[in-house]
């Protein structure tokens, strides 16, 4: 409450926003049941998945099951297009679930049915919820190389497509931070463990009061529509060079290519967060070492007192690279880039048409076939009417039939210039 004269005026929190994690798959299941706690409170948690058994065992408020008679209680079969197809027939039951949030979190281990095949139609339905969407994902690790992988690859980029920021931890690079004598299950542990810091990153950027604080506005301006792909880090100092220290762990972080990640960024956020004795000074030293390392990029900082923090100082980084849109040849004859039907049969692959021939270009013709200068009758040059061809039907994607250079699909005569009198 604030105080104006004598009238007591109750002030607006802006931090107050409705945020959904939504955890799919069973991976996705098993991040979301893990963040399910008191440090994410006020988040609305949901899950997602075709295995009944995982859904049953999850702490989350609203547990969706996507089921056909067609699966059979069998689940997708590990089979994204599986996955797709049940997510676009309940699209709406998804939509529900985001509806009201004004950010979606999503989470997912990718290269299955149900990770690679519902995440993409869940952000779209998110999106068309109104809610900004990030997605926090993981790849397959490096044992888990073939379909899989594949898998993961192309769910990847149908997701980047939609979400408006992919945090995404390759686990082959996740691994080198794990020793290799870690047994199989905590191995696994760690790599989630990596996941969730990205989104408590993003998380401490929207909700976290602190000494600076990131408006939610400025943050949907950085983020919205850059269908970006994104690295993260989270490192952790204490003692009296903490600043320094956590800025060269943060340089020599595997998941941010070794500072590389910063120099290629397009934005940057950053959330510094310490105890009590925080110092402004510390915050400085910390942006400045950042700065020096980016190139272009665009930095959205956001500073924090965490009062369990002794002595010590945390940096959660993202950056976000936006994607690289595709470049269109242009004709250079029609550099509007509106589709001719010229264009349209190159594309197609279709014989080009003939020429047209102005009328003073017809009498030169007839004059030279005459052999005089004089106009007389004479038999017309034969070519083919520059008509747009519309569609070759059923054969539209089929090449054309090519034989000793020449394209047998073109009539015989007007291949032979041969006149039809």
């Amino acid at each position: 409450m604030k105080t104006k004269g004598h009238e007591t005026v109750a002030a607006e929190n802006p931090r107050t926003r409705s945020i959904h994690v939504i955890g799919v798959g069973g991976a996705g299941v098993i991040l979301a049941d893990a963040m399910n706690s008191g440090e994410f409170a006020g988040a609305r948690f949901a899950v997602i998945d075709t295995d009944a058994q995982s859904l049953a065992a999850s702490s989350a408020a609203v547990k969706i099951h996507l089921e056909t008679k067609l699966l059979r209680g069998l689940g997708t079969g590990g089979d994204p297009e599986r996955g797709r197809a049940l997510a676009q027939e309940h699209f709406s039951v998804l939509q529900s679930a985001c509806e009201g949030a004004d950010v979606v979190f999503i989470v997912a281990g990718l290269g299955g049915g149900a990770g690679s095949g519902i995440t993409p139609v869940l952000a779209r339905a998110a999106r068309d919820a109104g809610a900004i969407v990030f997605a926090f994902v993981t790849l397959p690790f490096a044992a888990e190389f073939g379909r899989r992988e594949q898998q993961a690859r192309e769910g990847l980029e149908q997701l980047k497509a939609i979400a408006d920021g992919v945090i995404c931890l390759p686990n082959r690079k996740a691994v080198k931070m794990i020793d290799e004598n870690t047994p199989i299950l905590e191995t696994f542990r760690i790599s989630g463990g990596l996941l969730i810091e990205g989104v408590r990153g993003v998380w401490q950027l929207l909700v976290r009061p602190g000494l600076i604080q990131i408006h939610f506005e400025d943050f949907c301006a950085l983020v919205r529509d850059r269908h970006s792909e994104s690295a993260f880090a989270f490192v952790e100092a204490g003692g009296p060079s903490r600043s320094r220290d956590a800025v060269e762990k943060l340089l020599a972080h595997p998941l941010l290519d070794d500072g590389r990640a910063l120099a290629e960024a397009d934005a940057i956020l950053v959330s510094v967060t310490g105890g009590k004795d925080l110092t402004m000074a510390e915050v400085g030293r910390v942006m400045e070492q950042i700065g020096r390392h980016r190139n272009r990029a665009e930095i959205v900082m956001g500073a924090g007192i965490d009062p369990e923090m002794k002595n010590s100082l945390s940096i959660t980084l993202i950056a976000a690279k936006n994607a690289t849109p595709k470049v269109e040849q242009l004709d250079p004859d029609n550099a509007d880039g509106a589709e001719t039907p010229e264009s349209s049969r190159r594309r197609r692959g279709d014989a080009p048409s003939a020429p047209s021939l102005t009328l003073a270009q017809r009498e030169q013709l007839v004059a030279r076939h005459s052999g005089r200068g004089r106009r007389e009758k004479s038999k017309m040059l034969q070519t083919q009417l520059p008509l747009a061809i519309v569609s070759k039907g059923r054969f539209d994607k089929s090449e054309p039939t090519i034989h000793k250079g020449e394209d047998l699909d073109i009539p015989t005569y007007i291949r032979k210039g041969v006149p039809l009198n």
